[in-house]
């Protein structure tokens, strides 16, 4: 099993408008394509750091996690989802397009 940790830096200037957009559209696609453990946006609580500083981004808003078998499974649901035109017409409402990602980062776990 691979759990993909997805952290997601949206302009901050067009963060009400996603966060409509993932609640009413996005999520649910995602949750029914995928084994989608959760799906996270900051809160008004400032973010927490503890040692070191972020850098000019500051933390990820958004957060979500997803498990799959394994990295080839990922990779090909990924690539099939994203091109699907269902996903083409969900990605079409996205305030402020894809430049509203100012950062896209994922990591991939593992249970210890």
């Amino acid at each position: 099993m691979l759990i993909e940790i997805r952290n997601y830096h949206i302009d901050p200037g067009t963060f009400e408008g996603y966060k409509e957009w993932a609640r009413t559209i996005a999520v649910p696609f995602l949750k029914r394509n995928y084994d989608v453990l959760g799906f996270w946006i900051n809160s008004e609580e400032e973010p927490e750091v503890a040692k070191g500083k972020p850098d000019v981004l500051g933390t990820a808003n958004v957060t979500w996690i997803v498990r799959w078998h394994d990295m080839s499974q990922r990779n090909e649901m990924l690539q099939r989802t994203t091109a699907s035109p269902e996903w083409q017409e969900i990605f079409s409402k996205l305030p402020g397009g894809l430049k509203n990602y100012l950062r896209i980062e994922s990591k991939f776990t593992e249970a210890l």
